[in-house]
């Protein structure tokens, strides 16, 4: 008769190997996927690949105008849909303890952060690229932007939850009101959290392609003017790997890697804050 302790101890450790072999069978594919395109594409991060236009097929050339309007939607994007979240955030953890709005919004927040890229694509072409009569850089933006959103505000309501309740109860008895409780005590203890989850926002949307597909399309040559189709790194991505031209495969690798070693380091940025953070409380 196998002993309870025994019986525990088996268990243990049939979880732990479970465990560790997925751990293992997890990375295994994250290393392949990383050692492929750095098999493939590190030797397209050459200068030429931040200074020229894509090129026609079978000429030499570069992302530049690629690189230029995936930072440039990405910032906008980010700059919409970060005092969005950081307010409704801010709401939700602050101000919405009563009531039938807080839940709702919850909700909705909930189905925004699960949505398929695509759908929200096709949400703005309806709303905005067909009223508009053009693709252009606006809407590739304002597609980004409801990406960044629900992960803001998701951030920030956790990270504001996580701050003890005395530090609001000790600013009250000081005769601060709530909005100066809110300001000065608990958005300034959550900074960190905050700046995490918009880290994390940026680096969900920096690789997006579907969403922009149907709103910025893309541009084979330099534009600034965000009114207009504009180019950028995943759509080019996209054409480049599904097109016959060696050339421009080898871009699409180049990319590719620039992407993940983009989202990679915002990554480990995050967490590295994330970290400081909780080691600080």
């Amino acid at each position: 008769m196998i002993s309870l302790y025994t019986r525990r101890r088996l268990v243990n450790g049939l979880n732990l190997t479970l465990s560790l072999f997925t751990m293992v069978f997890g990375l295994f594919w994250l290393g392949w996927i990383l050692w492929t395109l750095l098999a493939h594409g590190l030797h397209g991060l050459v200068p030429s690949l931040f200074t020229q236009m894509t090129p026609p097929p079978g000429s030499s050339g570069g992302l530049l105008n690629a690189i230029a309007g995936s930072f440039a939607m990405t910032m906008v994007a980010t700059l919409i849909g970060t005092p969005v979240g950081i307010l409704a955030g801010t709401y939700l953890a602050e101000f919405g303890q009563r009531g039938w709005l807080a839940p709702t919004t919850r909700f909705i927040n909930d189905i925004l952060l699960s949505a398929p890229s695509i759908v929200i694509g096709l949400f703005i072409y309806e709303i905005y690229v067909i009223s508009m009569g053009h693709f252009s850089g606006w809407a590739g933006s304002f597609a980004l932007a409801l990406i960044v959103i629900p992960v803001v505000v998701r951030t920030t309501e956790n990270m504001l939850r996580l701050v003890p309740n005395s530090l609001r109860e000790a600013a009250a008895a000081l005769g601060s009101p709530q909005w100066k409780v809110v300001m000065l005590v608990t958005l300034r203890a959550s900074t960190t959290g905050i700046l995490t989850g918009i880290l994390l926002a940026v680096a969900r949307i920096s690789g997006e392609t579907a969403p922009l597909l149907f709103t910025a399309l893309n541009n084979q040559f330099w534009s600034n003017n965000m009114n207009q189709p504009m180019a950028n790194l995943p759509v080019v991505i996209f054409q480049f790997a599904m097109s016959p031209y060696e050339d421009w495969q080898n871009l699409a690798w180049a990319g590719a890697l620039l992407i993940t070693i983009g989202v990679l380091g915002l990554n480990i940025l995050a967490r590295v804050l994330f970290r400081q953070k909780a080691q600080s409380h």
